[in-house]
């Protein structure tokens, strides 16, 4: 059971941080059940299990101090009388016998005893998943992040017993740990934070009726985490419970792939544009968990950003736009006005080039530094070259344009012939080179390259 390895694996470090010899079942009463069940509103819905099984007229936030403390009695005595389904030990199969509508995950086909402590463990671990958009939600075995989950169930449930929050919605403790967890490895993190401050920081949707916790994307997280734990590979269990439960499985997560990412960004660009920029460039980041979990591991591939691929082998380009100029009898307040908003456009669509530009080069290098300035030497030589065709001309730009849209090497070595052809004799060593240097490319690589090289040229255009 693997919810009952991360209960024991939290509840081992949060007995040495804190001094104390918690049992699973002493753990559970003392602290979980009081964080989570023990108030009208819960942190965590779990279905069928003996808090949310109501009797008649009863309703969750409306039950009293004795009826809460039978529903705990409940469910230990359940416990005690060897009851092992989904509603008692977390991740374990639903009652065949009650037909629950559900199936299961977190589990194996291997017959064991589950023992007691082990079922509370398994309700602790449980509620140590971290949810990400996506709908899934993943488990790591490992103390630091377990401790500092941990932590956020304080503030969740101080704001959902402070009666100026009551539009805030109970039994997300899955998306609050995400949200939670990408906040307290933050450089941001301030200890104790109050509900606004952790609003600016995108936790929560509001609506007229209600306060959602937001699922944090997992690219975010991903960056977040590798700033702690650098050059490490964690493994991490990717689930979901729910109507209908699915188990991913075991994955390796690469975190040692954001600081490459980040180091290429700084090498490229400076460390203060690194730094300034830097949750800017990262929520672009990172294709759908499901597509990255299909990878076997989440890394570099699995940190494709947003909308690259639809750039590669077509004539789709980037688009750059171009600083404003005062237009005649426009005021200043207008011209100022169109010029932020231009401003802004400039910036993301820097943004855009700057995160597709540093993917690409770390995909195709593996950070071999002598090549990170390659794809912009050979754009500026292309953007020349079509600056010396003849004034209004449109041949040498076409050249170029079939150039990018080559879908494999042969054609792109036949597109570079002609302009090879073209170009002067005293500069065709460039041309020269890099044909050479395709030419020895795997096909992935090829395919990387080209859309790196012709992001580069068109941002050479934009500068011309």
């Amino acid at each position: 059971m693997i919810a009952s390895k991360i209960g024991r694996t939290f509840l081992e470090a949060y007995n040495r941080k804190y001094n104390k010899d918690y049992s699973a079942k002493e753990f559970f009463e003392n602290v979980y059940w009081e964080l989570f069940y023990n108030h009208p509103k819960y942190m965590q819905w779990i279905t069928n299990s003996p808090f949310v099984q109501m009797k008649k007229g009863q309703k969750p936030h409306l039950l009293n101090n004795d009826e809460r403390k039978e529903k705990l009695s409940n469910l230990h005595k359940k416990i005690n009388d060897g009851i092992r389904d989904a509603s008692i030990v977390i991740g374990y199969p639903a009652s065949e016998e009650k037909e629950f509508a559900t199936t299961s995950g977190l589990v194996t086909d291997i017959e064991f005893d589950i023992l007691e402590k082990d079922v509370y463990y398994s309700w602790i671990g449980g509620s140590l998943g971290i949810g990400v958009s996506g709908g899934l939600s993943i488990l790591f075995d490992y103390a630091d992040i377990l401790l500092a989950i941990f932590e956020g169930w304080k503030i969740y449930r101080k704001f959902l017993n402070d009666t100026s929050l009551a539009k805030l919605a109970g039994n997300k403790i899955n998306s609050w740990n995400g949200q939670w967890l990408n906040y307290y490895f933050d450089e941001d993190y301030f200890e104790n934070p109050d509900f606004s401050m952790l609003a600016d920081n995108n936790f929560f949707k509001k609506s007229e009726t209600e306060i959602v916790i937001e699922t944090i994307k997992w690219s975010r997280l991903f960056f977040n985490l590798s700033r702690k734990l650098p050059n490490q590979m964690i493994t991490g269990y990717v689930y979901s419970l729910g109507q209908t439960n699915k188990t991913i499985g075991f994955i390796p997560f690469k975190f040692s792939d954001a600081r490459s990412l980040s180091n290429t960004y700084k090498k490229l660009f400076g460390e203060f544009d690194a730094m300034e920029q830097q949750k800017d460039y990262e929520v672009l980041f990172g294709i759908h968990i499901k597509r990255a979990c299909e990878l076997g591991s989440i890394g570099i591939q699995a940190l494709e950003p947003k909308d690259l691929r639809k750039y590669f082998n077509n004539d789709k380009n980037l688009k750059f736009t171009k600083p404003v100029k005062k237009k005649n009898n426009e005021s200043d307040e207008e011209f100022v006005f169109r010029e932020q908003k231009t401003n802004k456009k400039q910036y993301e669509e820097l943004i855009t080039f700057r995160t597709y530009k540093i993917w690409l080069i770390t995909m195709i290098t593996k950070n071999k530094e002598e090549v990170l300035d390659y794809t912009s030497e050979i754009a500026k030589k292309l953007s020349e070259f079509r600056s010396s065709d003849k004034k209004g001309s449109a041949k040498y730009g076409n050249l170029i344009n079939e150039l990018f849209k080559s879908s494999n090497k042969k054609l792109f070595l036949s597109n570079l012939t002609e302009i090879l052809k073209l170009e002067r004799d005293d500069k065709k060593e460039y041309l020269k080179e890099l044909r050479d240097r395709v030419h020895l490319m795997n096909g992935e690589d090829f395919g990387y390259f080209v859309t790196l090289l012709k992001f580069d040229y068109a941002y050479q255009q934009k500068e011309n």
